[in-house]
């Protein structure tokens, strides 16, 4: 019998640590949901690692997988998936972390510690954005700079 073939097709995603056993799926805290973000476009994608890499995170890698695979991972995992087409734009401030990283992220430096301490296993472990750490004017400029690509 053939694989069945998604509606849906392929999406990109970030990964910390892909193909690690410490492999954990980049996703942002939105008023108390876990959001993972779910790129129609690897280009779109890739700016977001870059935005990512611009303010010290782990460089994370754009990875393919299957829309319909990672929206069952997402429901299994408590987490929200959410789609970004090609071409969004933004309509909201919330939307606009769709494709740009908040100003502030969670300290992911130690991401893997306290996954295995909160009790997930290193595939349903997120490096998240949330509201610790200050801005650096440099840094804000050179997102603000890579934005203006978009």
């Amino acid at each position: 019998m053939p694989p069945r073939e998604s509606a849906f097709g392929p999406v990109h995603v970030l990964l910390f640590d892909a193909g690690s056993d410490q492999e954990g799926i980049h996703s942002l805290e939105l008023n108390g949901r876990t959001v993972v973000l779910m790129f129609e476009d690897p280009d779109d994608a890739e700016r977001y690692a870059l935005l990512l890499e611009a303010q010290d995170f782990p460089v994370p890698t754009v990875e393919v997988i299957d829309r319909e695979e990672l929206e069952q991972f997402c429901r299994d995992a408590g987490y929200e998936g959410r789609f970004v087409p090609a071409g969004f734009l933004p309509s909201s401030d919330e939307e606009r972390l769709l494709i740009a990283p908040p100003e502030r992220n969670m300290d992911v430096s130690t991401w893997k510690e306290q996954a295995e301490a909160a009790g997930l296993s290193p595939d349903q472990a997120a490096a998240g954005a949330g509201d610790s750490g200050s801005p650096d004017p440099e840094l804000e400029a050179f997102r603000r700079r890579l934005e203006g690509l978009l």
